[in-house]
């Protein structure tokens, strides 16, 4: 059994929607982040970072993993699915994943906060999150206007990607003219496990679904 600390965060869902693909049994602990819960010590000891999603896998000692990158690639370990064994093919989804973590994520995250919560609106800082992830969002146009997922096959690649790239009107930055990445979110969003994972958790009040700390985590 594994536990889920999460909120209804872009990165929170893709641990949901990642133990959905991979049918592992899971519970859900939920995290007010408008409470703070991500910061007080019980949660820091299975995540000094004090973000969520963390997991804790009960059948392994307790062991806890946090980071939603390496929670995505030892989910996929675990149950032998969504990460290629093969050298070749799994580099091909652990480059994608990582142009996420490092790119895909950030960028649209500051982009967020300086578009809608900074209580100072700074155009620079507004323009140039929009247009990163503007152009973050035509690289993988160039993948996906030929290609159907990010690597070879469906993977933690496509997952890691799609709780953000969805949200890109939230941001403030259109998808026009990007036919592949819009198909790619349709095809996505069209998995049963993928909704399944939406829903998780269930609905909060307000103050933890979307806030300047919450959309970074």
């Amino acid at each position: 059994m594994i536990t889920l600390y999460t909120a209804r965060t872009p990165n929170g869902f893709k641990a949901s929607i990642a133990l959905e693909e991979l049918e592992l049994p899971y519970r859900v602990h939920p995290i007010s982040l408008g409470k703070r819960e991500q910061k007080e010590e019980w949660f820091l000891a299975i995540n000094p970072n004090g973000r969520i999603p963390a997991i804790v896998d009960h059948d392994e000692g307790d062991l806890p993993v946090f980071e939603s990158g390496a929670i995505l690639v030892y989910l996929a370990e675990k149950a032998g699915k969504l990460l290629p064994s093969e050298p070749k093919a799994r580099a091909r989804v652990l480059s994608w994943l990582m142009f996420q973590m490092g790119g895909v994520g950030p960028m649209m995250g500051q982009a967020g906060v300086f578009h809608r919560y900074a209580e100072e609106k700074i155009p620079y800082a507004i323009e140039r999150y929009q247009r990163e992830s503007r152009r973050l969002f035509e690289v993988l146009e160039r993948r996906l206007r030929d290609h159907e997922w990010l690597a070879d096959d469906y993977s933690i690649a496509d997952i890691a990607t799609f709780p953000w790239v969805r949200g890109h009107d939230w941001i403030g930055v259109s998808l026009e003219g990007l036919g592949g990445v819009q198909r790619w979110i349709d095809r996505v969003a069209a998995r049963p496990a993928v909704q399944r994972g939406l829903a998780v958790p269930s609905e909060q009040p307000q103050e933890q679904i979307a806030t300047a700390r919450s959309i970074l985590v």
